[in-house]
């Protein structure tokens, strides 16, 4: 149980594979699923433990509005891939029918829960989607981010007067 206030929310924490402080006070780590994997990828034995704070899809989170200082949201990528491949199990599969409304939904549930002026900072891999594709569907563009390489971090800041979202 977390005793210092979480003011950081990470909606797809999976792994917590892009962190130095893989369980830092200050973030509240949320995932659809809650598991360890074993497969064998390339003559190796891989484990993987996917291990939340908390069960919470990110389509549908519990949360009060605008309770997190700063969302980070890496929601899964991948669309082509067997369902029980490792990489699928590794950073989870989208629908290949329901992922525009699957991310437009996600993160609209991060701006919900993001206070005003704060800020979501989105990890996209370019793998099976390409970021113009994922831009088209998102219901608010970002304000910055990089434009280059297959991973992609997109940053949306909450206005103080988005009513919309």
């Amino acid at each position: 149980m977390k005793t210092a206030p979480t003011t950081i929310l990470d909606a797809c924490c999976g792994g917590r594979m892009f962190y130095f402080e893989k369980d830092h006070p200050n973030i509240l780590y949320i995932d659809r699923r809650r598991e360890t994997v074993e497969m064998k990828d390339r003559d190796k034995i891989r484990t993987l433990e996917i291990n939340p704070d908390l069960v919470i899809d990110f389509t549908d989170m519990r949360f009060p509005d605008e309770c997190f200082n700063f969302v980070v949201f890496d929601p899964p990528h991948l669309i082509n891939c067997g369902k029980n491949s490792w990489l699928a199990k590794k950073y989870g599969k989208l629908d290949k029918d329901t992922w525009r409304e699957t991310l437009s939904k996600g993160l609209s549930e991060c701006l919900r829960v993001v206070k005003p002026g704060c800020v979501v900072a989105m990890k996209w891999s370019e793998r099976d989607i390409k970021t113009t594709e994922l831009l088209k569907i998102l219901p608010q563009k970002p304000a910055f981010g990089d434009k280059s390489g297959m991973t992609r971090w997109l940053f949306f800041v909450k206005g103080v007067d988005d009513e919309n979202i």
